[in-house]
C-alpha cells in the first residue's frame, strides 16, 4: 500500500478517535472557540441636543427605579414622566440630579438620574426623559419567585457583545447583573458613548444592576483618580443600602439579596467595604430572603491561567464573612473563560459553602482565556471557553436553575445546566451556621 495513503488513513483515524475522546471528556475544556471578532463601529445617528442618549434603568430602593440619561443641552431638565399606557404619563418625577465630568480633552453631556416609583411589581411602565424624545418602556420585576436574572461579564463592544446581547434580548429575564468590565473604554471616552448607545435597547427595559472591574479604573497617577467614569454614568443604590461608595452596595427583591462587591477599592479587615458588607450581610433575614447572592469581578475560584491568584487576597479577607452568611452564589468575571464550582470553602469542597461561577466572557476585544490548569481541582465541575451568558431563575425558597449558554456562531447553545438548593433550607442553618453567624455579630 503506498505511504501515503497509509499516512492520510492515520490521520483520519487519529482524528476520528480525537473527536470521541473530546466529545466523551466533561467539563467542556476541549471546545473549539470560534473566531475573533472586531470591535463594533456604530453608525453616527443625528438627534436634537436635548434628546435623551444612553437611557438605562437600575433598581433604587424598594419599589423604585432609577433612570440614568445623557443630554447634550444645558437646559435640559432631570424629569421622567410614566404611566403604565403608551403615551399617557399619569406621573412625573425629578427626585433626582445632574451631573458630568472632564477627562483630559473630553467633557461628557449632562447626565441625569432620576428615581421614580413607587411602581408595582411586575407591571409594564412607559416613559419618557427630560419632556421630550423617544418613548421607552420597562417591565419590573415580580414581588415573589420566579424570579430570573440573567448574568454576563466582561461585555465590551465587539461582535461577539452584539450576538451576547442579542441571545440576552431573547430570553425571559427580569434583572441582569454584570460583574465588572462594562464598556473597555479604557480612557477613550467616547467609547464610554458608544456602549451606552449599544445596550440601551436592552438596558433601558430591564434593569442593569453592575460593579466595576480593572477596566472601570481609568487612573492617571497623579492627575486622574479612579473610576469617574463608571460613578458618573452608572449611579447604583449604595446610598440606599447604607454604603458610603457607589463601588460596593446591595440591594434586595422577591426573597433574594443581592450584593455587589469591589475588587478594586480597599477590602481588608480595616476597610470600610469590609465593616459595610459585615453589617449588611448580618441584617439579612434567610426566612424572608431565603437566597444570598454575591457578586465580584476578580474571581477566587479560578483555575484558568489567565489571572491566576488576583483575587486570592480578597478572599483571604472576606471568605468568612459569606460563608458565616450562607452566601448560595458567587458570581465573577475577569477571565475570560466560563467555569462552574461545586459547594467550596477555604479551598476545599464544603456543603455550606458558595458555588462559584466565572463569566467573564462577553464578548470584550481581548479574546477568550482558553489554558486552563491541570490537573483540574476537585472543587472545579466545568469549564470552557467561550463567549456567552449565564441565566439564574430562582424558582422558590429552595431551588433554582442555572443554565450557561454559549454562543456558537451566533446561536445560543445550552451547554451547562444544574440545579442548586438554597444553604437557608438545608442543614447548614438548622446546625453550624447560628454559630457562623455570631462572627457577623461580633464588634
Amino acid at each position: 500500500m503506498d505511504l501515503r495513503v497509509v499516512a492520510l488513513m492515520a490521520v483520519v483515524l487519529l482524528a476520528f478517535f480525537s473527536g470521541i475522546v473530546a466529545a466523551s471528556r466533561p467539563g467542556g475544556e476541549l471546545y473549539i472557540r470560534p473566531k475573533p471578532r472586531k470591535t463594533l463601529w456604530l453608525p453616527w445617528r443625528p438627534r436634537h441636543s436635548s434628546d435623551p442618549q444612553q437611557v438605562h434603568i437600575s433598581l433604587s430602593g424598594e419599589n423604585h427605579i432609577r433612570v440614568s440619561w445623557m443630554t447634550y443641552d444645558g437646559s435640559s431638565l432631570p424629569i421622567v414622566d410614566y404611566g403604565i399606557a403608551p403615551g399617557v404619563y399619569s406621573s412625573s418625577s425629578s427626585f433626582g440630579e445632574t451631573t458630568s465630568y472632564s477627562y483630559l480633552l473630553y467633557d461628557s453631556g449632562k447626565i441625569h438620574h432620576v428615581v421614580i416609583g413607587p411602581l408595582k411589581p411586575d407591571t409594564v411602565y412607559y416613559y419618557r426623559c427630560g419632556g421630550r424624545g423617544r418613548e421607552f418602556h420597562f417591565k419590573t420585576p415580580p414581588a415573589r419567585f420566579p424570579i430570573t436574572f440573567a448574568v454576563v461579564g466582561d461585555l465590551g463592544q465587539t461582535g461577539w457583545t452584539a450576538t451576547t446581547l442579542d441571545h440576552i434580548g431573547q430570553s425571559e429575564y427580569d434583572v441582569l447583573l454584570l460583574p465588572g468590565d462594562l464598556s473597555y473604554a479604557d480612557y477613550m471616552q467616547h467609547l464610554w458613548d458608544s456602549f451606552g448607545e449599544l445596550v440601551e435597547p436592552y438596558a433601558s427595559s430591564r434593569p442593569w444592576m453592575v460593579t466595576e472591574g480593572n477596566h472601570e479604573k481609568e487612573s492617571i497617577l497623579l492627575f486622574k483618580s479612579g473610576f469617574q467614569a463608571y460613578n458618573a454614568r452608572w449611579r447604583m443604590p449604595y446610598e440606599e443600602s447604607g454604603s458610603p461608595s457607589n463601588l460596593f452596595y446591595s440591594f434586595e427583591l422577591s426573597g433574594v439579596h443581592v450584593v455587589m462587591l469591589g475588587s478594586y477599592t480597599d477590602y481588608d479587615v480595616s476597610s470600610d467595604q469590609y465593616a459595610w458588607l459585615k453589617a449588611d450581610l448580618a441584617k439579612v433575614d434567610r426566612v424572608k430572603t431565603p437566597w444570598l447572592l454575591v457578586l465580584l469581578h476578580a474571581p477566587w475560584y479560578n483555575s484558568n491561567y489567565a489571572h491566576q491568584g488576583e483575587g486570592n487576597r480578597m478572599m483571604a479577607a472576606m471568605e468568612q464573612l459569606l460563608y458565616a452568611a450562607g452566601v448560595d452564589l458567587v458570581l465573577a468575571g475577569h477571565v475570560h473563560a466560563y467555569e462552574r464550582s461545586e459547594r467550596v470553602y477555604n479551598g476545599v469542597l464544603n456543603n455550606c459553602g458558595a458555588v462559584h461561577i466565572t463569566v467573564g466572557d462577553g464578548g470584550n476585544r481581548e479574546g477568550l482565556a482558553e489554558r486552563f490548569c491541570q490537573p483540574k481541582p476537585e472543587w472545579s465541575v466545568y469549564r470552557e471557553a467561550s463567549f456567552g451568558h449565564g441565566e439564574l431563575k430562582i424558582m422558590n425558597q429552595t431551588h433554582a436553575l442555572w443554565t450557561w449558554h454559549r454562543n456558537d456562531d451566533d446561536e445560543t447553545v445550552k451547554s451547562d445546566e444544574v440545579w442548586i438548593n438554597s444553604l437557608a433550607s438545608s442543614a447548614c442553618f438548622a446546625s453550624r451556621m447560628p454559630d457562623l453567624r455570631k462572627i457577623l455579630m461580633a464588634p
